[in-house]
């Protein structure tokens, strides 16, 4: 057998199994997306694909109203939601069960010192930015 032989299925088989690979990866983050935009219930703070933030009001099957300012809710297709954004509280949640697995005792002192370091004021700086001129006196100059 020659070289020249070998070269097309060689060929053939570097391009499918990159195209294949890929095609898994693509299936299963959008059956990942599609998991997420079902699970979504009133009072879960997300992020849609425009990168807008709101709180889930209501949903039906293809749509869901967000609330992005108190008294403000917009209608938005449920494939527009990106993620579930994690609040504080739910990350105040987490790093307690944390805690409660580590001894009590260095979790009880790592909490007093947290505490007297939150309590301290940190100074407000005014900012230093500078303003550019405006397009019109920029010309003219």
């Amino acid at each position: 057998m020659s070289l020249e032989s070998l070269f097309l299925p060689l060929l053939i088989v570097l391009l499918a199994v990159p195209m294949f690979l890929q095609a898994r990866k693509q299936k299963r983050a959008m059956q990942e997306q599609q998991k997420l935009q079902n699970s979504l219930e009133a009072g879960d703070r997300v992020m849609t694909t425009s990168g807008l933030f709101g709180t889930v009001v209501s949903s039906t099957d293809d749509s869901i109203d967000l609330e992005i300012a108190p008294g403000v809710v917009t209608t938005w297709v449920r494939a527009a939601v990106r993620e579930k954004v994690v609040t504080d509280a739910e990350d105040t949640a987490i790093a307690e069960d944390a805690e409660t697995e580590q001894d009590a005792a260095p979790a009880a002192a790592e909490t007093e010192v947290k505490d007297e370091k939150d309590t301290t004021e940190v100074p407000t700086s005014q900012s230093t930015a500078e303003v550019a001129e405006p397009i019109e006196k920029q010309k003219t100059s």
